[in-house]
This record gives C-alpha cells, structure tokens and sequence, in this order.
C-alpha cells in the first residue's frame, strides 16, 4: 500500500473521516478540523507504524497531507 493511501487510512480511522475526503493538498487543521491532540495522536501512530521517529522541529512546516508524506518518505 502506498504511504499517501495507509496515511489516509489511518487519519480516515482516527477523525472519523470519509477517507475519499482527504486529498494530498488537505490542511489538517483548516479542512479535516484536527486539533493539536489529534496532530499527536497521528504523529505517534506514524512512528509507530514506519517506524522512524519525528522530531519537534520536523512538525513546524507541516500543514498538508502531502507534507505528512513526504516527511514520511524523507525518514524511511
């Protein structure tokens, strides 16, 4: 499965989204409404399931999904 796809999962579970509601180009915040917990609870899920680590300074920059992804990617 690709990242974008397990990401959009993921984040469809946690916020109880419809998962063909997130696009690449959605804000966290402004369209799919996460909150700062949510970032957290997201974040750590992604550690856990790449399992990399994402550091406070890797969060500043990150708005859209497609940044999550490519953060993503520039672990693995």
């Amino acid at each position: 499965m690709e990242i974008f796809e397990k990401l959009r999962d993921m984040i469809a579970d946690q916020l109880a989204l419809n998962k063909d509601d997130i696009k690449p180009e959605s804000n966290i915040i402004k369209d799919l409404h996460a909150d700062s917990l949510d970032l957290v609870e997201t974040l750590m899920n992604i550690e856990n399931e790449w399992g990399i680590t994402i550091a406070d300074d890797d969060v500043a920059d990150i708005e859209t999904i497609q940044d999550v992804v490519d953060l993503i990617n520039a672990k693995l």
